[in-house]
Formats: C-alpha cells, sequence, structure tokens
C-alpha cells in the first residue's frame, strides 16, 4: 500500500482549474520529484495533499486514512510535514532556539510552563540529534536571519524534522541558491531519505537536482498529468521535452 495517495484531485478557483484530476501514489521510502513549468500547478497540488486547500473533488489519503478534509494540524499529526518556496523560521531566535520550539511542540509540552529534567534533556537530545543530521551543529547558537540563504533552508528542513514526519514536503528546497548551497542542500535530502528512510516528495526547478535525487517523477503541465516515470523515462519523453525539458537537439 502507498503511504501517500492522491485520487484524481481537482482545484478549481472560480473559472479557473488550477489542477485538473491529478492522481498520484507514493510508496514508503520513496523520493517523488514534481516537475513542471511556471503556471503548471504545483504548488496548489501541495496545497492539496498538504491541507492548506480543499480538493474542488478528489480525494487524497496517507497511510490509509482519508485524510481530504483533514486541517493542517491533523495532518501533521499523522506525519506530514512541508517546507515552503519561501523560509517559514524565526529570524529572531538563534538555531538552537527554532528546533526546540518544534521539538517541544511535537513532544506535547506546547501549553507547559516548565518541564521537568528528564523532559528537557530529552527535548535537548532530539535538538541535538537533528543539528546533527542537517550539519548546523557549529551554527546552533547563531540568529537565523543572520545565516546564508543555504543554511536557512536547512534551518527550515531541520524545524520540519522536529515533527517526527513520515513524509515531508519539500517546495522548491533549492530556489535562489548558488552551485554550492545547492550541493549542500541537495546532500541533506540525500542523507534524509537514505539514512534516515524519509519518504520524501519534492517540487524543483533545478534537473539537475531532480535527476540526481529522485526515484520517480511526475510531470505536470497546465494543471494535469502530462508523464510519469523514472528520471531516464521522463528525460525520454518527447512530451516532457517540448512542454518543459526543451525539444532535443
Amino acid at each position: 500500500m502507498s503511504l501517500l495517495e492522491v485520487d484524481r484531485v481537482s482545484k478549481q478557483f472560480g473559472s479557473l482549474v488550477a489542477v485538473r484530476e491529478v492522481s498520484l501514489a507514493v510508496a514508503e521510502g520513496e523520493l517523488r520529484a514534481i516537475i513542471g513549468p511556471n503556471g503548471a500547478g504545483k504548488t496548489t497540488f501541495f496545497n492539496l495533499i498538504s491541507g492548506f486547500f480543499p480538493p474542488t473533488s478528489g480525494a487524497v489519503r496517507f497511510d490509509g486514512h482519508d485524510i481530504t478534509r483533514l486541517p493542517v494540524t491533523r495532518r501533521v499529526a499523522l506525519g506530514m510535514a512541508r517546507t515552503f518556496q519561501i523560509t517559514e523560521i524565526f529570524p529572531e531566535l538563534n538555531v538552537y532556539e527554532n528546533l526546540r520550539i518544534g521539538a517541544e511542540v511535537t513532544a506535547g509540552y506546547r501549553l507547559r510552563p516548565w518541564l521537568s529534567r528528564g523532559e528537557t534533556a530529552e527535548v535537548k537530545r532530539r535538538v541535538e540529534e537533528i543539528l546533527e543530521v542537517t550539519r548546523l551543529s557549529a551554527k546552533a547558537g547563531r540568529l537565523v536571519g543572520e545565516l546564508a540563504h543555504g543554511d536557512q533552508r536547512a534551518a527550515e528542513i531541520a524545524m520540519a524534522l522536529t515533527l517526527k514526519p513520515r513524509l515531508l514536503l519539500l517546495d522548491e528546497p533549492t530556489a535562489g541558491m548558488g552551485d554550492q548551497e545547492t550541493y549542500e542542500i541537495t546532500r541533506l535530502v540525500r542523507r534524509l531519505h537514505r539514512d534516515g528512510k524519509l519518504t520524501i516528495v519534492l517540487i524543483e526547478h533545478d534537473m539537475r537536482v531532480v535527476f540526481h535525487l529522485a526515484d520517480r517523477i511526475s510531470v505536470l503541465d497546465q494543471g494535469a498529468l502530462l508523464a510519469e516515470g523514472t528520471p531516464k523515462e521522463i528525460a525520454a519523453n518527447a512530451a516532457v521535452q517540448a512542454a518543459y525539458l526543451g525539444k532535443a537537439a
């Protein structure tokens, strides 16, 4: 059974159909990339998966549960976490404090005025574990707002990891980055997928990243699913070349 199943979802805003009957099945442990030209409906599709928009029609299932009408918070509790095109972090806090907040909320301590010594130690252990995985340990005391763009993105991914997700949704994780920052984020995503055994779905414009990371690729065009397959199959697909990758020479 697939961890994530999207069954013929559509989203209409007035007369505009942003997503048209798109289906997707992502197996546990898979890394799926979603690509397509600007305006193809990729972010709207992510919003339907993560619960920020309700679909006009169709269904979304996670681990066998129908989550079509569940709010974002319930989806997070089931094991779904997401990052955004624009980095969503607390810039006035340091990296450690950003992660501590996430870890405490996930552990159910959000409304607690104080924590026991054992609870504090457990939160600290969890935060330090994520700092190590994301290679941010040396920058734990830095204000997030002062970090380079690539490190801010890594911090946002680290924040998502505090939610203990089974499915991680990454919306253009390398947007606006130079080559070195793109390389570092690509390495991080690969570690989370291969070493952390996370199921990941990502939207990405950089085809170097997509073809380097993805097990399978789904291509959206004008709100509809144009093609789906392995990186090799997508690279050889004439319709994809025409719509997105550019016609072959």
